[in-house]
This record gives structure tokens, sequence and C-alpha cells, in this order.
């Protein structure tokens, strides 16, 4: 097991610069760029030709890959048009830990991501527990009980759940919740639309998990659908098979045969499915948190997007596929735990 998670780790490397040199391309191919966004639509050719100095925009291509990967404070750049080369625009590089700063904010785009992580990681956190705690009796039950009354309304809720968007979920949970229903003490909205807290007041733990309940019950409609339908599928080949009658023939219950033989090999697909979903913990959902003003990872992915924002649009792209592929990797070792039959040489 330790050398196959050393050969991952490996392969990790040299998959991650593969990426890396896919998504700098894919950026900065894109059209308008971020002059366009910085100085307006229609910059003067000298705000042009400054910026690019600033951003280092004038150097080729592979050349900014390379200051974007490894750093360029060996070198001295005319950061200020003024045709002498000094130091600020100097930085050291991705794999040294510095991302750069952001177009937008001009802050260092490592803080921008911890100012915006911890909310992610909050609500999109949550989510995945209150879907998995929901969704994982509702597919064992409606598994043992196939083809009865709770099968039947489990089934049409996964179609339902997997069926409706995200964005019209979320739009028609505003309007019930705020602008419908009211408090009938105070005449006030139920829940609020959007955003993480009130403007009034300070931290309260009430009122953040009041700013949590409609975001949390728009991501958790679908995962789950998704999580049940597919566990209920995977008891269902499991349990007629030979190994479980065997089980049940020397003596075992009922529960413990589901609960302990048949349940850790039906999970490996849900295992597979949580190593796909939890990176949305760092990278966020950008519907979800766009819709509640939620200040999060996936607003900013988005604002960075639409600003043009490289260094920031980068630095979420290539620490999101980080994390994507070490899930992976978690899960296949899980495999191993999960299945007996499975081992990696």
């Amino acid at each position: 097991m330790t050398t196959y998670i050393l050969r991952r780790l490996i392969q990790t490397v040299g998959l991650l610069f593969i990426l890396s040199v896919i998504l700098f391309t894919l950026v900065n191919a894109a059209p308008g760029g971020p002059i366009t966004a910085y100085a307006g639509r229609r910059p003067r050719p000298e705000q042009v030709e400054r910026l690019k100095r600033q951003f280092g925009l004038d150097q080729p291509l592979p050349l900014q890959y390379v200051y974007w990967l490894v750093g360029n404070d060996w070198t001295k750049i005319d950061t200020d048009g003024d045709g002498i080369q000094d130091e600020p625009g100097a930085r050291k590089g991705i794999l040294r830990g510095d991302f750069g700063f952001s177009y937008r904010t001009r802050q260092p785009v490592l803080d921008e991501i911890a100012k915006r992580l911890p909310n992610t990681v909050t609500l999109m956190g949550i989510t995945m527990f209150v879907a998995l705690a929901i969704a994982i009796p509702l597919g064992i039950y409606s598994a043992i009980k196939q083809y009865s009354l709770f099968d039947f309304f489990a089934t049409t809720f996964s179609f339902a759940g997997q069926a409706v968007p995200e964005f019209w979920l979320g739009l028609l949970l505003i309007i019930v919740f705020y602008a419908w229903l009211k408090n009938p003490v105070t005449g006030e909205p139920l829940l609020p639309s959007g955003g993480i807290s009130s403007l009034d007041g300070g931290f309260s733990l009430s009122d953040r998990l009041a700013h949590l309940v409609l975001p949390v019950l728009t991501g958790t409609l679908g995962w789950i659908a998704w999580y049940s339908r597919f566990l209920r599928s995977s008891l269902l080949e499991i349990l007629p098979l030979n190994y479980l009658k065997s089980a049940r023939a020397r003596g075992l219950t009922e529960r413990k045969v589901i609960f302990k033989h048949a349940l850790s090999n039906a999970m490996i697909p849900i295992v597979t499915l949580i190593a796909l979903d939890l990176p949305y913990i760092f990278t966020g959902a950008v519907l979800i948190e766009s819709i509640f003003a939620w200040p999060g990872m996936g607003r900013l992915y988005y604002q960075a997007a639409v600003d043009r924002d490289y260094p920031l649009l980068l630095a979420v792209l290539i620490i999101g596929a980080a994390f994507i592929i070490l899930c992976n990797l978690v899960a296949d070792t899980l495999y191993a735990y999960l299945d007996p039959r499975v081992r990696y040489e």
C-alpha cells in the first residue's frame, strides 16, 4: 500500500505540471484580458503599455509561465514605466508558495483565498454532512423495503432532486421564506435572503445559522438524491449475493448482515462520489454562493473570471485541481479497507 501511495504521489506531480501548463495557456488565451477589465473597455495606448509592464504581460507567454511557476525574483522589473529597473514586481513563484497579487485588489492571492475559504468550508461542509446524514439511512431503508410505499416516495424524491436546477430551487426558496413567509411576532422575513450575517449587528450563532438555512437546503437536496439513489442501487446488487446468504445461514441477524457485511461493499460507489464532490468544500458552489451572496470561494472564482484576474483565477484552479487529485487518492486507498478483495501491489 505504501509503495502504491508513493507512486501515485509522484504521478500527481507530473499531472499537476501538465494541468498547470494547460490552465495557464487557456486562461491567457481567453478573449479580453486583465488590461481591458482593469483600465476600462477602451483604455488609452499609454495605459495599456504601462499596465502590461506592471503585470508582466509584455513578456512572451512561455516566459510568463516560467515567472509564474518559479518566480522572477532573480531579476529586476520596471513596474512603474519610468525606465528604472526596480524590485516590487519580483515574486517567488507558486513552487515557493507565492501566487502573486490580485489585479483587482492588489492584495496577495493567498490572503484573498484565506479570507473566503473558511466561509466556503462552513457552508459546503455542513451541506455535505447533512446530505450524507439523510441520504445514507434513506438509501439503506429504501433498498431493504424495495417496491414499498416508502421506496416509491424515496425514488420519486431522488428523481425530483436530481432534476431540479440549483439556481431555480434557490430563487424559489428565497421567494417562499423571504418574500412570502413572515415572522408572526416581528413581521420581518422568516429567513434572510442572502449574505453571511446581518448588517445591523455583530456575530451571533443564531444569526449565522439563519443565513445558512437556505443555502444548505439548496445544496443538500441534490446531494441527498444523488447519494441515496446510488446507495440503494449498490445495496440491491449486493444483498442477493451468496456470501450474505451464508452469513444469514450462520444465524446472523439481518441487521448485522446489512450493516457489517453488505454496507461496507455497497459504500464503495458512495466513496467515489464523495471523492468527486469533496473538492466543493474548497472551491465552493458558484451558483449557490452567487444566488445567496455568500462570500466564499465560488463567488471569488466567479469574480476573478469576470475581472480577468489571472493570478487569482489560476490559484483557485490549481489548488482546486490538486485537491481533486488528492481526494481521489484517498478514495482509492479507502477501497482496500472497505473491500478486502481490493489489493494494491
